[in-house]
């Protein structure tokens, strides 16, 4: 009798664990928070690499074999550093004798920051500050012996022997002259920081100098805990405004004089690349128009000074910016392009003449990871569209392997001489799981991380499995697109239909992924008996450049459209209620939620925005002009699309938040928003978060979010 009585309890206590609710309180207090590997660096030699490992109150890099992946040793121990005893990123030396250690990191914008460096002596186990201010960017010099840094919109070098540091320019002023590191919307648009490269035999150093001095000023104030609030001023080029005036030099580290290349451009253009070849006295740079349609990559004589074209691509609409450009031992260059309708990698002579398209296909190449002499090894889309894979190819275009572990979403990190990888994976139902791999044929050496302690937590909730389908508009456009449905759903019954957006140029939602914490909030939603979906809209990625690029000059257009079709189409289900369809969006997703309330009101009961966009004139000209070209050559496509044109059209219940901090989408586009509204005589919902940025995060401030808008949900849908 006991026994029976001790295998109910087990049961019962069994069917208890098997119906734990999710909460915000459980997903943004890290329950379901997946473990990562963080910051891996590959060794020269090819045959291990390095992981930052974390601890309460210090860091350390400790070193593994790839061939086993056992540890071999700690390199450095940041228990034993009473000055940096808590690093957040590393850098190793070219010989790997020393190794930077970024301390106190304060960031400044999305990828930019400031931090206190250390380089640590590994064999003496000495540690040295780099200087007695804060720095961005240190990069060592290939030999070794120097470290180039910026401070204060100013380039210096250290001699690591000697300690002594030279000041490279000196015109360096906020807001006016920037040397080194990238303006604003450089960092924003064209991803990168850094805007100097030190030359293969450590006799240049190659940089960007920014004049943003006729750039026009944003400003917003800090709120903070003071009596007065302080204020934030940075120049922000909008759409049709100025930009900085971009030049690149060449400092001699021999003579320590700068020259000036003359890069023969138009008046407008950016450089968003520059890259030394294998040969020592060889920098190619890359220049885009701004309307960003005709790039041209040049390279030129750090002696001679003298410029010659390698290549040039033209485009009806526009053409992105990728990392893929790679210089083999000869001098010829591996390029990717879509020139063709899809995202390929090309092999040209040193001279810039083709020598071979090496893939092809009606797919694309999302990631390059690099060239072993023999094969090219990349990432792309060619198991579909939402999943992601890894291969490797003969620089020929023959002999293509396929080095995915499995459906899904697969990216890999590889050695230094490219024999082994760590491959990630996920799919929409199931978190990354870490594998080393031998690079030739994708042989398993070991798991390092298969994220089971998170699996075993999903298992005791009613995980409802993301599925994919597809959707054909009536303009018989197929469009991708997922569906979680709700807990012990009935086909007989209605329920109301949640839509999730971003939809912006190149970005999916629709992928075979991991969708972290959002992904855990869906199912929370489905749990409460609501069907999520989301749709990728034309404009979007992985489907090639037709599909892509068909939106250009009238953003928000045809995406709309395709949501609004997308909703009308999933309300004809038997199981949809069509008179309760809402949306959530952030950012370009928080544009598009804007959209489908204003323009797609008789189709949409509810809508929360996020840090919209609500007019085009308002967001920065890199991104919007490579869109729309400027608001003075197309002023019809920037207000025909902009929601604060259409809110006498809001019928349903609308939701604007934001950060009153954000840098990126100003605050001033839900403030023009509300004015918009305001006027129309259209009630609304708003929540402001001060001194928070684009991302709104912080203490509890996601979790304070996500309550509002679930709150927010419950009522209106």
């Amino acid at each position: 009798m006991k026994n029976k009585l001790l295998i109910l309890m087990l049961l019962a206590s069994t069917f208890v664990l098997a119906q734990q609710k999710i909460t915000l309180d459980k997903i943004w207090g890290g329950e379901f928070r997946q473990k990562n590997i963080n910051n891996i660096e590959s060794m020269k030699d090819g045959e291990s690499y390095t992981v930052l490992q974390y601890s309460t109150n210090y860091t350390s890099i400790d070193r593994y074999s790839y061939s086993t992946n056992n540890k071999t040793s700690t390199i450095v121990d940041g228990s034993a550093l009473k000055e940096a005893s808590f690093f957040t990123s590393y850098k190793f030396s070219p010989d790997e004798s020393m190794v930077l250690l970024a301390t106190k990191r304060k960031g400044i914008f999305r990828h930019s920051f400031t931090a206190k460096y250390y380089v640590y002596f590994i064999e003496s186990k000495k540690i040295v500050a780099l200087s007695e201010n804060v720095e961005q960017e240190p990069t060592f010099s290939p030999d070794g012996n120097k470290i180039a840094y910026v401070y204060n919109n100013n380039i210096f070098t250290k001699d690591i022997a000697s300690g002594k540091t030279t000041k490279i320019t000196n015109d360096g002023i906020k807001n006016e002259i920037i040397n080194g590191v990238t303006d604003w919307v450089y960092e924003e648009e064209f991803a990168f920081v850094k805007a100097f490269d030190w030359s293969p035999d450590s006799k240049y150093i190659a940089y960007m100098k920014f004049d943003e001095k006729d750039v026009p000023e944003i400003s917003f104030d800090i709120f903070g805990n003071n009596l007065y609030p302080s204020q934030l001023k940075y120049k922000y080029p909008k759409a049709g405004e100025n930009n900085s005036i971009v030049t690149l030099h060449l400092y001699s580290t021999e003579d320590e004089k700068i020259n000036d290349i003359d890069i023969k451009a138009e008046e407008d253009y950016y450089i968003p690349r520059i890259k030394w070849n294998k040969e020592s006295h060889n920098l190619s740079y890359t220049i885009l128009n701004r309307h960003q349609n005709n790039l041209t990559l040049n390279l030129v004589n750090a002696s001679t000074l003298k410029n010659k074209t390698l290549l040039n691509e033209k485009s009806d609409t526009y053409i992105d910016i990728t990392d893929n450009l790679t210089f083999l031992n000869d001098n010829s260059f591996l390029w990717t392009s879509e020139k063709d309708g899809f995202n390929h990698i090309y092999h040209y002579s040193s001279t810039g003449s083709l020598i071979k398209k090496i893939t092809k296909g009606d797919w694309e190449i999302t990631n390059y990871y690099g060239f072993d002499g023999e094969r090219i090894f990349y990432q792309s889309t060619e198991n579909g569209s939402i999943n992601r894979g890894v291969y490797s190819v003969k620089i020929n275009g023959r002999s293509t392997k396929d080095l995915s572990v499995e459906p899904g979403t697969n990216s890999a990190d590889f050695s230094s001489n490219l024999k082994y990888y760590i491959n990630t994976h996920s799919n929409a139902n199931s978190p990354n799981i870490y594998s080393l791999r031998e690079a030739e044929k994708g042989k398993l050496i070991k798991v390092i991380e298969d994220n089971v302690e998170l699996k075993d937590k999903l298992s005791k909730y009613d995980i409802q499995r993301l599925k994919f389908l597809k959707i054909k508009t009536e303009n018989d456009v197929e469009l991708n697109a997922w569906m979680i449905k709700p807990k012990d759903f009935n086909p007989t019954k209605k329920y109301p239909l949640f839509m999730y957006v971003y939809g912006g140029p190149g970005s999916q939602t629709v992928k075979n992924a991991w969708g972290y914490s959002n992904y855990m909030w869906f199912e929370m939603l489905a749990e409460m008996g609501y069907i999520v979906v989301s749709v990728d809209n034309r404009g979007t990625g992985g489907k090639g450049a037709d599909f892509k690029k068909c939106t250009y000059k009238e953003l928000g257009k045809l995406e709309i459209q395709d949501q609004i079709d997308a909703a009308k189409y999933l309300g004809t289900l038997p199981y949809v209620d069509k008179g309760r369809i809402g949306m959530f969006g952030w950012s370009y997703g928080g544009y598009m939620t804007s959209l489908a309330m204003t323009k797609g009101a008789d189709t949409f009961k509810m809508g929360i925005a996020v840090a919209p966009v609500t007019n085009w004139r308002f967001y920065d000209s890199v991104y919007t002009e490579r869109y729309m070209q400027t608001p003075q050559e197309n002023a019809s496509g920037y207000d025909e699309n902009s929601p604060i044109n259409h809110v006498s059209k809001l019928k349903g219940s609308y939701l604007l938040v934001h950060g009153s901090a954000d840098d990126n989408v100003h605050y001033q586009n839900t403030m023009r928003m509300i004015e918009s509204l305001v006027q129309a005589n259209k009630q609304f919902d708003l929540f402001i978060y001060p001194d928070k940025d684009h991302g709104i995060y912080g203490g509890n401030t996601r979790l304070h979010l996500y309550n509002k808008m679930t709150d927010f949900i419950k009522e209106n849908l």
